[in-house]
């Protein structure tokens, strides 16, 4: 299993960056829970009165490679 890290950003800048990281067997995998968790947290800023900008997940492989760009919207259907 290799280790994914879960970086938040808006635009070029990282926001919230993923100190942990989750393992996954694939990088699909990493993807598919990078996808539910944009999903959930895009209902919690709208249940909060908060705009859905241009957040989006930066999937980063243990050696440091982007495997995905995950956007909030896109998750969650929204664009």
């Amino acid at each position: 299993m290799a280790r994914y890290y879960f970086h938040i950003r808006q635009g070029e800048t990282i926001i919230a960056e993923d100190r942990e990281g989750l393992e996954f067997a694939t990088p699909e995998m990493a993807v598919e829970e990078a996808t539910k968790a944009a999903r959930e947290l895009v209902v919690e800023m709208i249940l909060a009165g908060n705009r859905v900008g241009d957040q989006e997940f930066e999937i980063r492989s243990s050696d440091g490679a982007v495997v995905k760009i995950v956007p909030f919207k896109s998750a969650a259907g929204l664009e």
